[in-house]
Formats: structure tokens, sequence, C-alpha cells
């Protein structure tokens, strides 16, 4: 029989055990080996206990149990120390607090919205690479002591859980998850009934959310469940699962993470006195419409619109993943007309300001399409990519909102991706580095170990690996259809001693799971090498409305059950937090073959580096800007040319079997006279003590805290009620005038020449007019531009030269601006003259996307070869 109501019975813990419910409820547990020792402890046999899961376990631990511990002196001494230990990480200073008293001035508090958070396996609130990065963000930021709320949403079915069928095709299952089963608090008001936000929607109807909180370390993190009686059935399932239903769900699901989610937040400040954020840090677009609910509030104090939008775009960071236009959330406009205005979100507001905000009305746009990155950028005043390739691809994928500027100069810039090494290191990593003095901010440490101890080490995981393999492979099979009498062959599947490679992450075709099967005799060849074989590890789902990646997994399937290879390939279902945390320690190379420059970044082999494993991959992503033969290697690629997508998938697939077959399993396999291979071991060591401190997510938390929270907070410190009207009135100005803004005359002063060449070292001197219309000279700057240049005239690498004013207005009206121009480069060289928007609020010259430049037939000509 179904039961018709689920609910969770709670044990009662015994008074001296009472600190466990605490250490459950606090996921630094998830990252801390002492606590999840502990808990392991409580009951050793237990399978809840090894899979690391608290909650769980103290759910279903027997009440004998518990009265047992709570008189084992021993047990209770290592709860007290544990939770000290806690308390400690919690209430003590940390890097954070450090700057503050060192006079840095940096924002209160900081509000990271995202659509999906990695912590733990515990918490399945995550998809893929978005999400585990929001996670370790939320560590990152408190080891360091960051003042830090994230806020996301609660997917009553998470992510899909992924199987096989018999003949390989992807399954998904959605299995109900009790929040009182998971690491969760409900927030409730101080009467003690449920906190909730609620969002109007159209037709009188309304979508009501409690708050669920999840503590990260020293971070709350905030989700939102529209799970609640409130709710008509249609919005009680708005966050029924992550990525899931059509257009009009996945909005509702993004107005309530971001319109929600501000409410959020203003919510647990009020009941628990935490910091106001001054900076709002949006983690793609899908939160984007948390810009709006700012706007809101800050209309309710007078602010008009305009200024209200200078108002929250000052303190606010907005961070894209996508390195192309099809992964971001676009929706028609009617859509987005009909939810607010009067009759939905934000009455009062017309509807054709806030559709500006994020329609595609620039050259190569579709302006019927409503772009949440769109209105991400427009309401952000600090832009960041993930990697410094992929902030030059953002820059050119959104070029079209700063019309006039060269890509380089669009004003998003990078801040590359790190993993939180607590929760991806193995732990006998951590435990041979502290041996040799090693301490969580020393990796040089590694640079003492002996060679022996790092080469046994990595066989320890590499069979540790072999054994969680074939426990996996063998539930699949089951899962499958098959009998046990048909698994007997399971026991063989990989070898501890044999050369591991492993390939993990999502499956769009981008990421090119199968390009390994390019040429299946050759990887045959390459598995079933009689004295230098590989084996493969692979993993990875398809988002569930892909059929093309779900060809892919199957493929790969069908190549890995063939008889005469599967003990040397296996494909493990259900790729996840707790498989990866096995997978990146076991393996010695992490294969990536991406579709340059399609990986944003691509975090997966930094967590496998930070195990000691070596990467072998296509230079995209994090590993185009810190790769070193000393760290593995890089895949050739046919990007640049105009070839075809199958040519050039056959030419990087033959560039990575020749990688393999001649560099990376030679080195493997050759071994000096001590049976070591000396310099594969060395590899290990210089990814681990010089590569290992790069991709650390709290050197990524850092330089979002140095480079755009700490300005982000002054510019929102700076802006009050007037400043705000007065920036928004003379955005306003200054866009009237500017089509009257023009370079009318340019003069150079040249130095001697020779045939038009100028000789290096030489000072050209600049005289331009300038015609400004109704602003004056204090609304604008004026530069030259100068720098190589080729058959087209263009300007690369280009300097920018400062001219003064020279006087007042001409009889024309027009004003005089003058300076010198170094003459410093050698070869064909050129320069041009431009005008900007100029104010001491903006943050770049290019923030408005205004420039005037000459037209051809302005000034005597500009180009110069120099020698």
């Amino acid at each position: 029989m179904k039961a018709i109501r689920r609910f969770t019975v709670r044990p009662v813990l015994p008074d001296p055990l009472q600190p466990l419910s605490g250490l459950a409820r606090n996921l630094r547990w998830s990252w801390h080996t002492e606590t999840r020792e502990l808990f392991q402890a409580v009951d050793p046999g237990s399978r809840r206990a090894a899979d690391s899961d608290p909650v769980r376990l103290l759910g279903a631990v027997s009440a004998g149990r518990l009265a047992e511990l709570a008189q084992d002196q021993q047990f209770l001494h290592r709860l007290a120390e544990v939770s000290a230990a806690l308390q400690e990480y919690l209430d003590g200073p940390r890097w954070y607090q450090e700057q503050l008293a060192q006079g840095a001035e940096l924002p209160a508090a900081v509000a990271y919205f995202s659509p999906e958070f990695g912590v733990t396996a515990a918490l399945p609130q995550y998809s893929g690479g978005l999400g585990i990065l929001a996670g370790d963000h939320l560590k990152a930021a408190s080891d360091l002591g960051v003042p830090l709320v994230g806020v996301g949403l609660l997917y009553r079915h998470g992510y899909f859980r992924q199987s096989l069928s018999r003949d390989g095709w992807q399954q998904e299952h959605y299995p109900l998850l009790d929040p009182n089963e998971l690491p969760l608090t409900l927030v409730r008001e101080a009467d003690g009934t449920p906190s909730r936000v609620v969002l109007a929607l159209p037709g009188g109807r309304s979508l009501h959310a409690c708050i669920w909180q999840a503590q990260v370390g020293r971070v709350p993190l905030l989700l939102l469940d529209s799970d609640v009686e409130e709710n008509a059935p249609g919005e009680r399932d708005v966050t029924d699962r992550l990525y899931g239903g059509g257009s009009e769900h996945r909005l509702l699901q993004e107005m309530l993470l971001g319109i929600g989610g501000v409410r959020a937040v203003r919510t647990y400040c009020r009941l628990t006195g935490h910091a106001a954020p001054e900076v709002f840090h949006t983690n793609e677009g899908h939160a984007g419409f948390l810009g709006l609910e700012r706007i809101r509030e800050l209309s309710g104090t007078g602010l008009d619109f305009d200024s209200s939008v200078e108002a929250v775009r000052a303190g606010t960071v907005f961070t894209t993943h996508t390195p192309v236009p099809a992964g971001i959330d676009r929706f028609d406009r009617e859509l987005i007309a009909r939810h607010f205005g009067d009759d939905g979100e934000l009455p009062g507001v017309g509807v054709e300001r806030i559709l500006q905000l994020g329609m595609e009305t620039y050259p190569g746009g579709e302006p019927t399409l409503f772009n949440m990155a769109v209105m991400g950028l427009r309401l952000a005043q600090r832009a960041n990519g993930v990697s410094t390739l992929h902030g030059a691809v953002s820059r050119k994928m959104f070029a079209g909102l700063w019309p006039g500027f060269d890509a380089a100069e669009v004003p998003i810039t990078s801040v590359t991706n790190g993993v939180h090494a607590p929760t991806w290191v193995a732990p006998e990593i951590f435990g041979l580095r502290a041996r040799y003095g090693g301490t969580p901010g020393r990796w040089d440490a590694a640079a003492g170990i002996p060679d022996r101890e790092i080469w046994d080490l990595r066989r320890t995981l590499r069979e540790q690996l072999v054994t969680e393999v074939r426990t996996r492979l063998a539930a699949s099979w089951r899962t499958r259809g098959a009998e046990p009498a048909e698994l007997g062959w399971i026991d063989g599947v990989l070898d501890p001693d044999v050369l591991t490679i492993g390939f993990a992450r999502r499956v769009p075709s981008y990421k090119r799971l199968t390009l390994m099967l390019r040429d299946r005799d050759r990887l045959m060849q390459l598995l079933l090498h009689p004295t230098r074989p590989i084996q493969i590890v692979v993993a990875g789902k398809a988002h569930p409305a892909d059929d093309s990646g779900k060809r892919l997994v199957q493929e790969l399937v069908r190549f890995s059950d063939d008889p005469r290879v599967r003990h040397r390939i296996v494909f493990l279902p259900d790729y996840g937090m707790a498989m990866a945390q096995k997978l990146y320690p076991g393996c010695d190379v992490w294969l990536n073959n991406p579709l340059r420059p399609l990986e944003a970044c691509g975090t997966s082999g930094m967590k496998a580096a930070l195990n000691g494993c070596l990467n072998l991959s296509v230079l995209d992503g994090w590993w185009d800007e810190w790769f070193e033969p000393d760290f593995g290697w890089a895949i050739p690629t046919a990007d640049g040319s105009a070839m075809d997508e199958d040519r050039r998938d056959e030419l990087e697939a033959n560039a990575l079997y020749e990688l393999i077959e001649e560099r990376v399993a030679p080195r493997f396999y050759d071994r000096g006279d001590d049976g070591l291979p000396g310099r594969w071991v060395e590899m290990v060591r210089r990814t681990v003590s010089t590569l290992g401190p790069k991709v650390l997510a709290g050197r990524m938390v850092r330089e979002y805290v140095e480079r755009l929270y700490a300005p982000a907070a002054l510019a929102h410190r700076s802006l009050d009620a007037a400043t705000a009207r007065e920036l928004a009135d003379w955005k306003a100005r200054v866009r009237a005038a500017w089509p009257r803004v023009t370079v009318d005359h340019v003069e150079a002063v040249a130095p001697s020449t020779v045939g038009g060449s100028a000789e290096l070292g030489a000072m050209l001197g600049l005289r331009v007019r300038i015609a400004l219309g109704a602003l004056e000279p204090d609304d604008v700057e004026v530069q030259a531009v100068a720098g190589r240049v080729d058959a087209a005239d263009s300007i690369s690498d280009a300097q920018f030269f400062p001219l003064k004013s020279g006087g007042g207005q001409d009889l024309e009206g027009r004003w005089l601006y003058e300076g010198p121009l170094a003459l410093d480069r050698t070869g064909p060289y050129g320069y041009t003259v431009r005008v900007l928007p100029a104010h001491p609020l903006l943050a770049t010259s290019a923030e408005l996307g205004l420039v005037a430049l000459p037209t051809e037939a302005t000034g005597d000509g500009a180009g110069l070869l120099m020698r």
C-alpha cells in the first residue's frame, strides 16, 4: 500500500550528543575531514555514514546506539573537540576581517545569486559546472570570512538521476526530495510561522514561496520553495525540477530566483540582523531579475526609474558563463510583457522600460527577444567572464551593446574560476603533504616528498578507483537487467597498474564525448597495447531534452559494452559530486577535448590537477591560460581554419591518439632502475606545487573581492539619491547631445620624416578641433589612439594618449585639444582620435557605448611607417 502523506520523524538526541545536530546542519562537514570521520564513528557499518550524509544518518541510527554513544567518553571527547573547532571557524577573524582591520574598504555584505548550487551530494541542487562553481564559491567565501549570502531555488526533484537501458539509452528519474530529510532549516518569523515571499502573477494570481536555509560554514544559503499550500497546483510546481519545463515555467523560476530572492534576503536580514548586502552578484543571467526588484525598492523611496537604474548598476556584478548565444535564456517579449506591469510584478513601472533592459536592440540581435544576459549586463556596472580566453570571447559576443568600440574595449573583464581544494582533494593527498610540512596555504611542500611515496600513493588512489568503478558498474548492469551470473567479468574490469584516463562532464555536443571513438580500431590498439595499455573511465549526463546528446552517450556505452574492451573502458551512469570525488584522485590523466573556444572554463581539470592528475586537453578555458609542459599536454586544434566540423574532428582525434601513443603512455611506462617513472612523478609534483595554487577557489574569491566587490561597494556608497539623480540626468543629457559631437579637424605636427616614415622614439604633436554641441569639455575626454596597422589600416595592440584642452572655443564654436603622441613601435603605424563621455562615477569610458570618431576626410592622414 502507498502512503497518502509523507513526513519525517526526527530522533531525540541524548543531551551529551546535542552538538551532533549542529554539526550535521552546517555543511562544513562536507569538506572537513574530522567532522566526517566523527559521523562515520556514529554508526561505522552504515552505508549512510560512508556516504557522508549526517542528517540522514542521525535519522536512521538506533536509539540504543545513541544511548551507547552518550556514555562513550572517547567519542564525547572527539565530539567536543570537533564542535569547538566549528565554533572557532565560525566566530574567529579570517582573511576578510584582517583586510578590514588593515583599512581596506570592503562591502558590509554580498548577495550571491545562482540558479544551482553544488555544495554536497547530500543536497542535490546542481546539474553541472555552474552549480559546482557556485558551491565552491560559497565554501571559499566561508573559509576567507567573506560576508556572503547565497540565494537559489530548492528543487523538490533536484536534477535528474541517470540510468541506462539494456541498449545503452539514457533514462531519467526524478526522486522526490523531502526538505526535512536534507540539511536545511525553514526560515521562520518571530512568532514561529514560516516566512513567505510572494510574487504577483497575471490575472490576479500569486506565487508564494517559503525559504529554506542551508548553512555553508559561515555562509547562509537561502533556497526558495514554491511547494506550499497557498499555491495552486501550477504554481506549486514552479520549483519542481532544475532546468525543466517550457518557457513560461523557466520564466517563473527566474522571476522567483531574482525578485523573490531579493525579498528573501531582506527577510533574512530583518530576522537575523545580518548586514544588508551592498553588492549583488548575478551568477549567470538566470538571476537577472534581481535588478528589477531592487529598482522597485528604490522607486518606492521616490527615485525615478532612470535614477534607480543607476543606483542598482553601481552595486551589481554580473558573471557570464556561456561562450555561445544559444546558452543564454531568451524569452519572447510578449511573455515578459504579460508578467510585468500593472497586472503582474512591478506595478507602476512601465512595461516598455522593463523591456528596454533586455531586448536585443543592437546589430545582429533579435529585436523581439528578451535576453537575460543582456539585461544582466545593462544592470551591472561590472561584468566578467570566467577565464582569460572566455573574457575575450564574451567581449566579442556582446560587442553589439557597445557600438563603436573594438571588442578589446568592451567592459567585460575576467576572473578565472577556481575549485575548493578541501572538497575535491583526496584526504590521503592532504595527509602526505602534511607529513612533509605542507599546510592549507603551502602547496610547495610537494617538492620535498620522495618519488616513491608519490608513486605509491598514486597507485593506492588508482586502486580505490578500480574498486569504486567495479561496484558502480555492477549496479548499473543490474539496473540494465543483467543477472548476477552474467557479471563475473566485472571483477576483471580495470587494472590498478594501468595508465588511467578520466573523462567526465555534461554531454552537450561541443564537449565531444565521442571524439575518442573517431577511429575505433586505433583506440582499441591503445586500450589493448601489450606493453603500454591505457584504460578510460567515462561519465556524463545529457540534458533530458537533448536526444543528440543521448545518442552520444549510447554510442560510447555500446563501445564500452564490447567484450573485447569492456575491461579497459567503462561508462558510469549518474555522474555527480559523490562519483567525482572518487574519480579525480584515481585518474592519472584528465581528458578534455571541447571545440575551442566553446569551453568557458572547465573546472573538472582543475580538480584533477589538485590530486596530482595530469591534464590532456585542448587549449581552451583555463588550460589555455595556465598550460605548461610540466603540467600535461595540449591537444593541437584546427579552430582557426575554415574546414568543416567533420574534418576538424578527424584532425584533432588523430592528434589525440598520437599524443597518447607517442608521449603520454611512454612517459607513464618509462621506468628507471628503481622501478619508478621519474619524469612522470616530477610532472605530478610540479602540477601539485606550481599549478595547484593557481586553481584554488580562494584565489578566485579574493580576486572577486578586490577587483569587483570592493569597487562595486564604493560605487554603491557614492550613489545616494541625489547623486543617482544627477548621474541619470547627466547620462540623459549626454545621450541627447551626442549626435552633434564630432571630430572636425585633426592636425599633426610631424617629426622629420622621409617618404612617410619616422624614426623610433620621435614625438608627433596633435592638434584636434572638436564640436561638442550642447556639451562642455568636462563632459568628455579626447584621446589619440595609436598602434600598428594592417593592410586595411585597422589599429591593433592600441595605446591611448589623452589630449588636453587647449583653450576656449574658436569662431566656429569648436574646442581645441592637443598633446604629444610617442612613436615607440616600429613597422606600419597609425593613429586616430576619438571623443568619449567622461564622468567620475563611470566605471569605464565605454560604459555608455558612445564614441565619436573622425570621418575619413578629417585631418591630414594618419599612416606612418616606423623604422
